[in-house]
């Protein structure tokens, strides 16, 4: 029976130097030779997703978390957020002085001095993913983001999420009541050590996102298979019938998975696919 696999991108199928295991690329090049659908299921746009994650080819992808959903390059559903209330955003974080990017699939639009401000922001969330301090040095905002743009418009139509460099928790907390119709969030970190804000479309989520492709597939959900590292990825992997958190994964995914599979870089993907008898 072929089965419908969902990844995650970051901390799944590539570790935190953004590097591609060759035993995953194998792994899902030869899941799909075997009649398996693979999704990319991720909280990056598609500008986000350089060629060479692309170029081993999947059916689809799941983007901002849920809020762009293709399959074999029908759009299912893009749900964006609206043109006032973004600049509105934006106007708020320009006078909070705080750093931003705006995610769109036409590309990462990062405010002036995003560059300078994310340095030691990006690596200390790649140290705090296990990074060495030699791999984190020389470490800039374009090695951990790809499709970055400086000097773009900021005020923008074709946004899926925001996320923006907190001065501290409270930043977040502000963010949500300033903007209750969109979903605040952080990444980076638990609580008040979180690295980033975010606010996205509310009710929007990666499970909605499996559920979507599901209906659109006619398929089963005893079908679905999901892979994850980290707390956002947790309801994608209830929204499953197998549920598999890396090795490298956090305590949360860890502790609710059915199975656990080595690190992402210790072949994480292959060995699952292996025990799973998708190869």
């Amino acid at each position: 029976m072929s089965k419908i696999i969902f990844l995650d991108v970051d901390g799944t199928l590539v570790d935190y130097d953004n590097h591609i295991p060759d035993s995953a690329r194998h792994a899902i090049q030869e899941a799909r030779r075997n009649g398996h659908l693979v999704y990319v299921c991720t909280g990056r746009s598609k500008a986000e997703m350089p060629d060479d994650i692309w170029n081993i080819g999947f059916d689809g992808m799941i983007g901002g978390n849920g809020s762009y959903i293709e399959h074999r390059g029908q759009i299912l559903l893009h749900q964006l957020i609206p043109y006032e209330t973004a600049k509105r955003v934006v106007d708020w974080l320009q006078a909070r002085k705080l750093e931003f990017y705006l995610e769109s699939n036409n590309g990462l639009f990062a405010s002036r001095n995003f560059r300078e401000a994310a340095r030691p922001t990006l690596r200390a969330y790649a140290l705090g993913k296990g990074a060495s301090e030699d791999q984190v040095l020389h470490m800039e905002a374009e090695d951990a983001l790809h499709g970055l743009v400086y000097g773009g418009e900021l005020y923008r139509d074709d946004l899926n999420k925001i996320s923006f460099i907190l001065h501290s928790y409270q930043d977040h907390l502000d963010s949500k009541e300033a903007f209750p119709e969109l979903k605040a969030g952080t990444w980076g970190g638990r609580g008040e050590e979180a690295l980033f804000g975010d606010l996205g479309i509310k009710d929007i989520h990666k499970a909605y996102a499996v559920d979507v492709i599901l209906q659109h597939l006619g398929a089963n959900r005893e079908d679905t298979i999901a892979f994850g590292d980290a707390k956002v990825d947790i309801p994608m992997l209830e929204a499953c019938q197998i549920g598999v958190a890396m090795g490298n994964g956090g305590p949360e995914i860890l502790a609710m998975a059915d199975l656990i599979t080595d690190d992402v870089r210790e072949d994480g993907i292959y060995n699952a696919f292996e025990k799973l008898g998708l190869l």
